[in-house]
């Protein structure tokens, strides 16, 4: 067993994790919405005004902060009047992006933003830019935030909603480098412009670059300052294969596609880090967050499965990979500011897995909930030995962050991505003073999934195998986990 070093200041603060680091993302896509949030009030399942009960309370339990809505794709071709008055009256669409299928409208505006009350988050709403009007926009916005006496509050009480929502972030625009419009930088950043004149109150989020493309970005703080856009999304999805048009199986994979799977992800910090730099030569007090609202695992759909709902399991080898991403965004987090999973309920890396009236959490899922003592702490420095063990690419056995709350607790979340190797780790902690310490693991074989049959296969356990002596913390980290470590 190898020993590794690590070494904690809790005096040299880095920066805050905002919550929203730990946002989600409900496209209206496959089983997303329909079945898997939203049942209808008539529906069996046990719901309150349609939305199920149980998805409720799973997401309350780990505290989600921001959710994205209605898109994605599906926000460049939304028109929110379809989806607002008597349910009987609104307009039935075809959902040209993901299926062809078609959808009733049954779940709206009115119906997003009592989701968000009902699991206590703030609303991330994606007004239509690529076939929309600013007019459409602006009359969005108000109809959602205004308490004056207006056309659209008027609308709007008639509907049933008499106060006004708190609708926290705006995003302008989705993708409109492809889907949302196929647009240049430069003409986008032209109509991003138009728009958030007319946009009044949420905090505002322009649509960002694709991947690693830094000129966008470059263009985009070029021609627009911080009191136009608080934010700047960026869109990054972990391919196995690398390979779009064979993305690779989420159940069926070799150790290699294990190993260059998580190789593939740690490209994220990279391109985090390259879009900083750009950021910071236009925004050096970091006014401008930059918002990672898509990113996860991004694997074929199950066989059997439409291809046009992007349904795939989730492994052990994906709880790694969560588990790396938000490291990374904690690392990160003087400018990254919020970052939302694709996608919520059963679309690529959810958390939640639903079938009829069944639910499955997902192993992603329990390092959601092994991690949200993160939002709002401080993140603190950490420095570990780490070892390569990968020969086709960049993979760090170990990935993690230490963050302190404001009750003085310490939070260290830790990964090791090694299928082969555990480590014994000696951590000193210069100054700092603490009385106890407890922990919980999530580990199991790298291809285990929770399935409606065994919902319990891979889920976190209480761990006794980590020492506190004084300044000195000392624990085993097995292959192919996940650990959370308090100190109090």
């Amino acid at each position: 067993m190898a020993e590794l070093k690590m070494t904690i200041d809790k005096s040299n603060e880095i920066s805050k994790i905002n919550k929203e680091i730990y946002g989600h993302f409900s496209e209206h896509l496959g089983r997303c919405i329909y079945g898997g949030i939203y049942v209808g009030e008539d529906s069996p399942i046990p719901n309150t005004r349609g939305i199920r009960n149980d998805v409720v309370e799973a997401l309350r339990a780990i505290k989600v902060p921001v959710v994205r809505w209605p898109g994605g794709c599906f926000a460049d071709t939304y028109h929110w009047m379809d989806g607002i008055g008597p349910k009987d009256q609104r307009k039935k669409i075809v959902n040209v992006n993901w299926g062809n299928v078609t959808e009733d409208n049954s779940f709206g505006t009115h119906e997003f933003l009592d989701f968000c009350e009902l699991i206590g988050c703030e609303p991330y709403v994606s007004v239509n830019v690529g076939s929309g009007t600013v007019r459409e926009a602006s009359e969005w916005v108000e109809y959602m935030t205004s308490s004056n006496v207006s056309p659209m509050t008027e609308l709007r009480k008639k509907n049933g909603r008499e106060e006004p929502w708190n609708v926290s972030f705006i995003g302008i625009g989705n993708e409109n480098w492809g889907c949302g419009g196929e647009m240049t930088a430069e003409y986008y950043s032209d109509v991003y412009r138009q728009f958030q004149t007319f946009i009044r109150g949420p905090k505002k989020i322009a649509c960002g670059p694709n991947g690693h493309n830094t000129e966008w970005t470059d263009t985009m703080m070029k021609k627009c300052h911080p009191g136009q856009m608080q934010g700047l999304s960026l869109h990054q999805y972990t391919i196995p294969t690398g390979n779009w048009g064979k993305k690779g199986s989420s159940v069926d994979f070799d150790e290699n596609e294990y190993y260059k799977t998580l190789s593939n992800t740690w490209y994220m910090d990279r391109i985090i880090k390259d879009h900083k730099a750009v950021m910071q030569r236009y925004d050096w007090d970091k006014r401008i967050g930059l918002v990672v609202d898509e990113w996860g695992i991004w694997t074929d759909v199950l066989d059997g499965t439409n291809p046009g709902f992007l349904y795939q399991q989730n492994s052990m080898r994906d709880a790694i990979l969560a588990s790396i991403n938000l490291n990374i965004f904690n690392e990160n987090s003087d400018r990254v500011t919020m970052a939302n999973i694709a996608q919520m309920v059963n679309v690529l890396q959810a958390i939640i897995l639903t079938e009829g009236d069944q639910l499955v959490k997902t192993p992603t899922y329990h390092v959601f909930d092994m991690y949200k003592d993160h939002m709002e702490a401080k993140l603190v420095y950490s420095n570990i030995e780490n070892k390569q063990i990968y020969e086709g690419g960049y993979l760090p056995a170990i990935s993690q962050s230490v963050s302190v709350d404001t009750e003085g607790k310490m939070h260290i979340t830790i990964s090791n991505a090694s299928l082969d190797e555990e480590f014994d780790i000696d951590c000193v902690m210069p100054r700092a003073e603490y009385k106890s310490v407890s922990a919980k693991i999530l580990t199991a074989g790298y291809k285990e999934c929770n399935t409606f049959e065994n919902p319990d296969a891979v889920h976190p356990v209480s761990y006794d195998e980590v020492k506190l002596d004084g300044e000195k913390l000392s624990f085993k980290l097995p292959k192919c986990s996940v650990l959370a470590i308090e100190l109090c």
